[in-house]
C-alpha cells in the first residue's frame, strides 16, 4: 500500500488541475468537480475557461460585467514551479464562457475573449478583464466574512469528473472546512465530492438563505477519485482553495476604474504625446507622436516614414494634432489614432485624414496592419466622400466604448462644403461615426440633425463622447446675426432610422434654459469634454455630462465687459434623451477663484475625468480642469492658468488653482506659455501640456488627480521633456496633444 501523500505535494497534486493532457480533436480540456450535475443557473456566475489552443482548461467566477477572478496558476508557465503570471494580455488566447451550465448549449449564456489579467501578489488569485461586458448573468457577490472550521461550502468547476474526462456540465459539491490560514484554506469534500483537473480557478461559496457569496478559489487537490488519477489508499479527499474575503478592497479598486493607455498591454500605463510642429526627415511642421512606455520600458517615435504608418512625412501635415485612444479590435492593447488634419491629399491641400494604429505586445504598429480613414478611399461613406481642399477631416477626435462595450470613433470634417456651386455651405463641417460595420457620415440638417449647414460653422471643430452619448461642437454656428455665437449637437450611440447615431437635441445660449444670450464671438462649444455619470438610484451610469466652454465669452465685472472672458456650462443628458443645463462656473462668481479679464478665454480646454465610473457620482470621483490660457498673472501676459473642480457640487467650495510653479506643476510664470492651452485627463492623471515653454521643446507633466482635487493618496508628478529620460532633444511645440 502506498503512503498517502504529505502535504507538501499537495501543490504538485494540484498543479494538474489547471492543466490538460493531450486531447483528440474537437474535445474540450475543461474537465469538473466531481458531484452533482447543475441543473439550473444558480451557478450561472461560474465560467469555463479555454486557455490556448485547447491547451489548458480551468474555471472562473463572474465577479463583475466586465471581470472573471479565477486562478493565476491557470495562467502561468509551469504551474507545478512557479505561480507567477505578469500582468497584461495573456501569453495565449483565452476563450471564458459564462452562464452556460451545460456546454454543448450554445443558445444560453455568452462567449468572450480573456484581455487583460491583474495578478495578486503571493497568491493563486488574478483577475481576468472580458473584451465586452456579460449582460443577463449577475455576478457573484465577494464575501467580506472569513471562513470558518467545519462551515459547510460548495464547491463549482467545470473539471473531469468520476466518469469523464470533459464534461458538458457544469458540477457542485459540498465540502467541509478544515483549517483556514492567511492565504489559504483546506476542505474536504462530503459524499465522494472532489476538486478534479479543470475545476482550477473555480469558486468555493458560502450560500446564506438561497444566496451565494464567494469565499475562495480552487487551487489544489489530491484529486481523490477524479477520472484518470490513481491515487493511493488512504489518501485523503482534500484541496486547498485560495482565500478572497479579504480581497474584496482589491477586488473593487481593479474592477471599478477606468481602462488606461496600454499600447503593448502589459498591464502598465503608457502615455502618447504629440508635437504636430515638430519637423521630420527635413519636413517642417510634418509632426510625431512620442510613446513613453510605462513600467520603465522605454519610448517610441511614431512618425509617417516609420513603416507600418500611412503616408509620408511632408511639410505642414501637423501629424498628431489630434489623438484618441480605444481597443478597436478588442485584444487588450490599446490602439492610437491620429488625426492629420492639414494632409494634402491629390492635389487638395489641408484635406485631411486620420490613421489607426494597432497596439500590440511589440508596441503600436508591431502588430495589426494600420487602418488609414481618407474620404474617397476605404469603405462607407468616407469611401462615398471627396477629399477636398480645407476639409480638415481629423481635426477632432473621439473614441471610446459603449455600455455594451463595443468600439467607436467619431471623426470631425469640420472644413467640409456642404452643397456645391454658388449656394455651398463653405466650411458647414461635418463627422464621421464608426462602430463595427457602420461608416457614417453626417452633416447638420440631414438625418435628423438639427440645423442647416451654413458657411463657417465648423460642425465637427470639436468632440466629445462617453459611452451613451456623443457631443459634435459646432463653434462657428451663428444665431440670429451674431457670427460665432456657436453650439452643440448632442447624439446617442444608438443609430437611427437613417443609420446614424440618433440624434437627440442641440444646445445653444439662445434657449431659454441655458444661461446668457448666444453673441457674436462667443464660440460656444470651443472647449468640449464628457464624462459618464451615475445619478442617485441608478445602478450604472446611464446619464453624461457634457463640460461646453464659451471662451469667447464677454463677462460683465462693475458694468465694464471684459472680452473674451470665458465661461463654463455644464450639460446633463439623461438616458431618457433629456437634456438640461446643470450648473454653469464663472471665475469670481459663487467662490470660484479669479477675475473676468479680457482674453482670459476661461473654458478654451478642458480635461474631465469620472475616475470610479461604476459607482454613484460624487465629488470624490468626478473631477474636470478648465483651461484658461489668456490668464494674466502678477504682470505676466497670457501666462495661463487651469482650475479644477468638483463640478456639480458647489464649484467654488471645490475650486483649487494651477499655474507655473504651484500645485505640482514645474516651472514658473513666463509670458505667453499659456499653460491651459493644451490638457486632457485620464482615470488617473491630469495631463498639462506645456507646448509653448519654458522648454524650447515643449514639454508634458502628469499631475495625479487626487493631487490636484485634494484627494487623499497622492503621488508623485511624472514630467515628460524631450532632452529627458530618454526621450531625444528634439521638438517644436511637444506636449500639444496628449493620451
Amino acid at each position: 500500500m502506498k503512503k498517502p501523500r504529505t502535504a507538501r505535494s499537495v501543490w504538485a497534486a494540484l498543479t494538474a488541475v489547471a492543466t490538460a493532457a493531450p486531447l483528440a480533436l474537437a474535445a474540450t480540456p475543461a474537465a469538473a468537480v466531481v458531484g452533482t450535475p447543475q441543473g439550473d443557473n444558480t451557478y450561472g456566475f461560474t465560467s469555463r475557461l479555454i486557455i490556448g489552443d485547447f491547451h489548458r482548461g480551468c474555471s472562473a467566477t463572474l465577479v463583475d460585467q466586465e471581470w472573471l477572478l479565477t486562478a493565476a496558476s491557470c495562467f502561468a508557465d509551469d504551474p507545478a514551479t512557479d505561480i507567477a503570471v505578469a500582468p497584461g494580455k495573456p501569453k495565449v488566447k483565452t476563450v471564458a464562457t459564462i452562464g452556460r451550465t451545460n456546454v454543448s448549449d450554445t443558445s444560453a449564456g455568452q462567449v468572450r475573449d480573456v484581455v487583460e489579467l491583474v495578478p495578486y501578489a503571493g497568491r493563486d488569485v488574478v483577475l481576468a478583464r472580458l473584451a465586452r461586458p456579460v449582460f443577463g448573468v449577475p455576478p457573484v457577490a465577494v464575501s467580506a466574512t472569513a471562513p470558518s472550521a467545519g462551515e459547510e461550502l460548495r464547491v463549482a468547476g467545470y473539471g473531469r469528473t468520476a466518469a469523464d474526462w470533459a464534461p458538458d456540465k457544469l458540477h457542485t459539491g459540498a465540502f467541509t472546512v478544515d483549517t483556514i490560514g492567511t492565504a489559504d484554506l483546506t476542505i474536504s469534500g462530503q459524499d465522494g465530492a472532489a476538486v478534479c483537473g479543470g475545476d482550477t480557478g473555480g469558486p468555493a461559496v458560502r450560500v446564506v438563505n438561497g444566496t451565494a457569496e464567494l469565499v475562495a478559489l480552487s487551487s489544489r487537490s489530491y484529486q481523490v477519485g477524479c477520472f484518470g488519477i490513481e491515487t493511493a489508499d488512504g489518501t485523503p479527499n482534500s484541496a486547498v482553495s485560495a482565500r478572497v474575503d479579504d480581497l474584496r478592497s482589491w477586488i473593487d479598486g481593479t474592477v471599478g476604474r477606468p481602462r488606461y493607455t496600454d499600447f503593448n498591454c502589459d498591464g502598465a500605463e503608457d502615455v502618447a504625446i504629440a508635437d504636430p510642429n515638430v519637423t521630420v526627415g527635413g519636413a517642417a511642421n510634418a509632426g510625431l507622436v512620442r510613446i513613453v512606455f510605462g513600467g520603465g520600458k522605454g519610448t517610441a517615435e511614431i512618425t509617417q516614414n516609420l513603416a507600418g504608418v500611412p503616408g509620408g512625412a511632408e511639410p505642414n501635415d501637423q501629424f498628431g494634432r489630434a489623438l484618441a485612444t480605444y481597443d478597436q479590435n478588442e485584444d487588450g492593447c490599446t490602439d492610437l489614432v491620429v488625426g492629420i488634419p492639414y494632409e494634402d491629399l491629390g492635389g487638395a491641400a489641408d484635406a485631411g485624414m486620420a490613421s489607426l494604429l494597432y497596439g500590440a505586445p511589440g508596441g503600436l504598429t508591431t502588430g495589426q496592419t494600420s487602418v488609414n480613414y481618407e474620404q474617397g478611399s476605404g469603405s462607407g461613406d468616407i469611401a462615398a466622400s471627396v477629399s477636398e481642399a480645407g476639409d480638415r477631416m481629423g481635426a477632432a477626435l473621439a473614441a471610446g466604448h459603449t455600455t455594451t462595450g463595443e468600439p467607436y470613433l467619431v471623426i470631425g470634417d469640420p472644413g467640409e462644403d456642404v452643397g456645391s456651386g454658388s449656394t455651398a455651405a463653405v466650411d458647414a463641417g461635418g463627422a464621421y461615426y464608426l462602430r463595427g460595420t457602420v461608416n457614417e457620415g453626417f452633416v447638420q440638417g440631414a438625418d435628423g440633425v438639427s440645423g442647416g449647414p451654413e458657411s463657417g460653422d465648423d460642425f465637427g471643430a470639436t468632440l466629445a463622447a462617453t459611452p451613451q452619448h456623443i457631443a459634435i461642437g459646432v463653434p462657428g454656428e451663428g444665431l440670429g446675426s451674431n457670427a460665432d455665437a456657436g453650439g452643440v449637437q448632442i447624439l446617442e450611440h444608438t443609430l437611427s432610422t437613417a443609420g446614424i447615431p440618433r440624434p437627440i437635441g442641440v444646445v445653444n445660449q439662445d434657449q431659454d434654459d441655458v444661461t446668457g444670450a448666444g453673441e457674436a464671438g462667443d464660440r460656444f462649444s470651443d472647449g468640449l469634454a464628457g464624462v459618464p455619470y451615475r445619478p442617485a438610484g441608478s445602478a450604472a451610469a446611464t446619464d453624461s455630462i457634457f463640460f461646453v466652454g464659451a471662451p469667447g465669452e464677454d463677462v460683465t465685472v462693475d458694468g465694464t465687459a471684459r472680452a473674451d472672458a470665458g465661461g463654463v456650462f455644464n450639460i446633463q443628458v439623461t438616458g431618457a434623451g433629456v437634456i438640461s443645463q446643470h450648473s454653469t462656473i464663472w471665475q469670481g462668481n459663487a467662490g470660484v477663484s479669479g477675475g473676468p479679464e479680457n482674453g482670459d478665454r476661461f473654458g478654451a480646454t478642458f480635461a474631465a475625468a469620472n475616475t470610479r465610473p461604476k459607482e454613484l457620482s460624487s465629488a470624490d470621483n468626478l473631477a474636470l480642469a478648465v483651461g484658461a490660457p489668456g490668464e494674466d498673472l502678477d504682470g505676466v501676459a497670457n501666462a495661463g492658468a487651469v482650475q479644477t473642480f468638483a463640478p456639480l457640487w458647489s464649484p467654488g467650495d471645490s475650486d483649487r488653482w494651477i499655474q507655473a510653479g504651484s500645485a505640482g506643476l514645474p516651472g514658473s510664470l513666463g509670458a505667453n506659455q499659456q499653460v491651459g492651452s493644451n490638457i486632457q485627463g485620464t482615470g488617473r492623471n491630469l495631463y498639462v501640456g506645456m507646448p509653448y515653454g519654458p522648454s524650447p521643446y515643449g514639454a508634458m507633466h502628469a499631475l495625479p488627480w487626487p493631487n490636484v482635487r485634494g484627494w487623499p493618496d497622492t503621488s508623485s508628478v511624472t514630467s515628460h521633456e524631450p532632452g529627458k529620460n530618454g526621450l531625444p532633444a528634439v521638438g517644436t511645440r511637444f506636449g500639444w496633444a496628449m493620451q
